[in-house]
């Protein structure tokens, strides 16, 4: 007497949409994500809001010089301050480097290869759910920071509108800073797959080499400009003037930096996890 076989049924790969899902809820199980979160906002619109006061509170008593003072665009420096742009790069920067080690210092990324050997394609959701998540964040942060610096420079009148010329591009261009960093680390991490390797890997890259290159020489300029701090604070930049500066770009330059930074950093994070062992 012979038994039939049940005929092999080959599990359905998954669904895009649910690798996004999942990678959502590890990144959220986590109490950190939510606290470091906070504490990068909190940080950055304390720089942003305390350079706006103390602005304020030593308001010189001369006629007409709050016209000046937004002829000459001082309150869109505030509303996103040099040391507000590096500590968003920071954390930012740390944030998608550590959303990609975490999981290889606790060894679920075996588990979850295993679960699902489409390396890519979990890879590429995990760079989606935290280029989505950069981006709302820096959106919140750059809108939030914008509004309260210039409604603290109102009180002297010194307070500009979004529809400022300038204003819209700074908010635009600050708020994406965020998802590019977090990019950036997490191709960091997935290269390194170490935390502190990767934090301190992306605090180079991303803050350390700008300053090493200088714009007074052709080639050291083209390089510079081509690094995603200096293409924001080009982007910034209300008052640039091309022919201050002995190697001038434009606005559309800084655009394609950023660009070319997110889909580099997105390519290289896919492209290695599939290529390396666990």
């Amino acid at each position: 007497m012979t038994t039939a076989l049940a005929p092999h049924t080959a599990e359905p790969r998954a669904r895009f949409l649910d690798l996004a899902a999942a990678e959502w809820l590890k990144l959220w199980s986590l109490r950190s994500t939510g606290w470091s979160l906070l504490v990068a906002a909190l940080a950055v619109l304390a720089f942003n809001a305390g350079k706006a006061w103390d602005n304020v509170r030593y308001w010189p008593d001369e006629a007409g010089y709050a016209e000046k003072f937004i002829a000459d665009g001082i309150p869109l420096m505030h509303a996103f301050t040099t040391d507000a742009g590096t500590v968003m790069m920071l954390a930012t920067g740390a944030f998608g480097a550590l959303a990609v080690t975490g999981e290889y210092s606790t060894g679920l990324i075996r588990t979850t290869f295993a679960a699902v050997p489409a390396r890519r394609s979990v890879m590429a959701a995990k760079v989606c759910v935290v280029a989505a998540v950069m981006t709302v964040f820096g959106a919140v942060v750059a809108a939030v920071s914008f509004a309260a610096t210039q409604a603290i420079l109102s009180t002297e009148d010194a307070g500009v509108s979004l529809d400022h010329p300038g204003a819209p591009r700074l908010v635009v261009a600050s708020a994406l800073l965020a998802p590019v960093a977090a990019l950036v680390g997490a191709a960091l991490g997935t290269l390194i797959r170490h935390g502190a390797g990767a934090v301190v890997g992306s605090v180079l890259v991303l803050l350390l080499l700008p300053l090493v290159l200088g714009e007074d020489r052709h080639w050291s300029a083209v390089l510079a400009h081509a690094t995603p701090y200096v293409a924001w604070m080009r982007l910034g930049d209300s008052q640039y003037d091309p022919g201050a500066v002995p190697y001038p770009w434009t606005a559309g330059g800084a655009w394609t930096v950023y660009a070319l930074w997110a889909l580099a950093a997105a390519a290289v994070a896919v492209v290695t996890v599939h290529r390396r062992d666990q």
